[in-house]
């Protein structure tokens, strides 16, 4: 994958090759950042810059040895590391990350490395089951990385989602995240970094990678032949993936799921149906944790959607379908008052559920948290 394939992110790129022209490469690197940002995707390149052997204009060649080979996710010296189960799995069984390289690559290969955890699960079927990198897969990394590279100058190992590893994986390699072999670079790319170890985080070197900036997104969108691209960016707010949903239809200006959970909601709330309030608590907690977060970033949007609605900024919201409707009756109703407080619960909600809390306490408190924010007669 070449930088020139990343959407957005022109510094960002142009700094990760400076570096790298400069001899400025660091052993360890954290790449951090939503999924729909581009995490993926920017470490692949990076990786293909760092391996190419004739770099141009900022950019991997593309067509040297190392460049094809990298680009089919492919090179001996390009191992990768990412959360795996199996449904039916022995407690004893290890089960280890190249078992579903096929899966890998053709996901990666699929969606251009723009994909998330719940994707990756939904891939492998896992149902309700999450991956993990167990200490088996750390014991791995140091035992391929003990090797001699065999084709390109650097050995790379590509950890997607290290937040997944348990602390005795993780412990496992603090050693060699240290004080690695000669040539060797770690990318780790995560998606919650709060998760992972101090321990780890303080061996790293991290880059922060933002959501893509909307010209960007609309322009890519737009040669997709997108309708409404500079909405459709909007409403993403620097997710490719987020954008890709809506532009496919799965979200028509309704949301879907996620609309009928925050219209259940609010209802709920304004009418003080408490027991009804604890029900769709038990409802969220059956989601999946991907969908759940999912969820509280599309209701956050919402609430601002709404806000900005009351406060007489109609013209730059960029809501249509079902969800304008329902927004413009609800904004009389999210003002001064209340705004902070909501998102605050959410966001609270959304850092318990990265710490892995349980889901069903974590949406009771916090439907029941949101009833007290939503008044009949709320202050003008």
């Amino acid at each position: 994958m070449k930088f020139s394939e990343i959407v957005g992110h022109t510094e960002l790129k142009a700094t990760l090759a400076r570096a790298v022209d400069e001899g400025r490469i660091s052993h360890a690197q954290l790449l951090s950042g939503d999924c729909g940002s581009g995490t993926l995707p920017l470490a692949l390149a990076y990786a293909q810059y760092v391996n190419c052997t004739d770099r141009r204009d900022g950019d991997s060649c593309g067509v040297c040895h190392n460049c094809r080979k990298i680009g089919q996710l492919a090179h001996p010296d390009l191992h990768f590391v990412f959360p795996v189960n199996r449904q039916g799995k022995k407690s004893s069984e290890a089960i280890l990350s190249d078992s579903f390289l096929p899966a890998w690559r053709e996901t990666v290969a699929a969606t251009g490395g723009y994909f998330d955890e719940q994707m990756w699960y939904d891939r492998l079927d896992l149902g309700n089951l999450k991956g993990l990198i167990s200490v088996k897969e750390a014991d791995e990394i140091i035992r391929k990385l003990s090797f001699k590279s065999f084709e390109a100058e650097y050995k790379i190992m590509l950890v997607w989602l290290p937040e997944a590893m348990n602390s005795e994986a993780a412990n496992r390699i603090l050693k060699i995240l240290e004080e690695p072999w000669e040539r060797t670079l770690f990318l780790m790319v995560s998606q919650t970094p709060s998760r992972l170890l101090p321990t780890i985080v303080s061996r790293l070197q991290e880059v922060n990678v933002p959501g893509i900036d909307t010209p960007s997104l609309t322009a890519w969108l737009a040669a997709q032949g997108t309708a409404e691209a500079d909405r459709v960016a909007r409403i993403a707010r620097g997710s490719l993936l987020e954008a890709r949903r809506i532009a496919s239809g799965a979200r028509d200006g309704a949301g879907g799921e996620e609309f009928a959970m925050f219209v259940s909601l609010m209802r709920f709330s304004y009418n003080d149906k408490h027991l009804e309030l604890l029900e769709w608590a038990e409802e969220m907690a059956k989601w999946s944790r991907e969908q759940q977060k999912r969820f509280l970033q599309y209701a956050v949007r919402l609430l601002r959607e709404s806000y900005m609605l009351h406060a007489g900024m109609e013209g730059i919201s960029y809501l249509w379908g079902e969800e304008r409707k329902f927004c413009v009756n609800f904004a009389p109703f999210i003002g001064n008052h209340n705004i902070e407080p909501l998102v605050m619960q959410m966001e609270s909600a959304l850092a318990q559920l990265d710490r892995n809390g349980n889901a069903g306490i974590i949406f009771a408190h916090f439907a029941l948290s949101v009833s007290k924010l939503i008044v009949r007669n709320p202050p003008a």
